[in-house]
């Protein structure tokens, strides 16, 4: 094998090695993204091991139940942590057929993650959230809530430069090669 496949394998092998998961999973096959879901925000969930298609995810942190679906041992699906959900761990409730799955969620505080000043009331949308099935078997959701979008962080960023660099370098060697053999 030469060096520059040796080289850009190595490099993808470790770009992938030092990407962090996305999921927070625990030990019961139930994992929730993002691992720390502040109230008010949707949360994807997934679950390992159930033989079912479908399945439905219960917490009090959650608004409204989610639906989950899926194959192979694997269901997904989207909900939301009450908006007024106190921080801390709830758990989770998976019923896919007839198996019973549990895990949980932890709540972080909102915004910086400390309580509102006392005699200060927490913010609380003017509607309940709710969930109305549509075709695809993911739930949407409306409630009078500010929609936060998280768009590519730092990890992202470094992940990119190192990949455009990685490609920079397999192009330069690969003109050098060339021009080489060339000659």
């Amino acid at each position: 094998m030469g060096s520059l496949p040796l080289t850009l394998g190595t490099g993808i092998l470790a770009a992938v090695a030092l990407t962090p998961s996305a999921y927070a999973a625990d030990g019961d096959g139930v994992s929730v993204a993002p691992a720390a879901p502040a109230p008010g925000a949707d949360v994807a969930l997934r679950v390992t091991g159930c033989d079912a298609s479908t399945g439905t995810a219960v917490s009090d942190a959650f608004a409204a139940a989610g639906v989950l679906t899926g194959a192979a041992g694997t269901l997904t699906g989207r909900t939301r942590i009450r908006p007024v959900a106190p921080p801390g761990p709830y758990d989770v409730r998976i019923a896919c057929g007839g198996q019973r799955i549990t895990g949980t969620v932890t709540v972080a505080g909102a915004g910086s993650g400390t309580a509102p000043p006392t005699g200060v009331a927490p913010a609380v949308p003017a509607a309940p959230a709710a969930a109305l099935d549509t075709a695809g078997g993911d739930p949407a959701y409306f409630a009078s809530v500010a929609i936060r979008s998280a768009g590519p962080g730092l990890v992202h960023a470094v992940i990119g430069i190192v990949l455009v660099g990685l490609a920079a370098v397999a192009v330069g060697l690969r003109s050098a090669r060339r021009s080489r053999d060339k000659d």
